[in-house]
């Protein structure tokens, strides 16, 4: 099974966001010991860095991306992937483009806690938790 994270999984894992970190730290424990099954969007890394900047958390966005990309894949970007995004019937654009870099780099599902906010999406979209337990972890 091939996974694209959202932002917000991340967040919860670098921002220790209870009692939701857990669950996304797993999963992203379960992704680095299958290297190439995880990836996140391009835009996730300037929206990660810009949300957890020095001076408004403890975590270092730099350090925390560069370790991310030791064992998860960018999906790749393109202006298909662009023109791909502007045609999905979602209300959320970044979510739109989280779903078109999904599609470009072959993901079966979106790991995200925000699910509604993907119920037009053409990818599954399912939580950390649900993920675990569906690969028994």
């Amino acid at each position: 099974m091939r996974i694209l994270i959202d932002t917000d999984v991340l967040l919860d894992v670098a921002l220790d966001r209870k009692p939701h970190a857990t669950a996304s730290g797993h999963l992203l424990d379960y992704l680095q010991r299958r290297p190439g099954t995880g990836c996140f969007a391009w835009h996730t890394a300037s929206n990660f860095y810009y949300l957890t900047r020095e001076g408004r958390s403890g975590t270092n966005p730099h350090s925390f991306l560069a370790s991310l990309s030791s064992f998860l894949d960018v999906a790749p970007t393109s202006t298909p992937t662009l023109r791909f995004a502007l045609h999905l019937d979602m209300t959320d654009f970044e979510d739109a483009m989280q779903v078109a870099a999904a599609s470009a780099w072959g993901a079966d599902v979106i790991a995200t806690r925000n699910l509604q906010d993907f119920r037009k999406s053409p990818i599954p979209a399912q939580s950390p938790a649900s993920l675990l337990r569906m690969t028994k972890e």
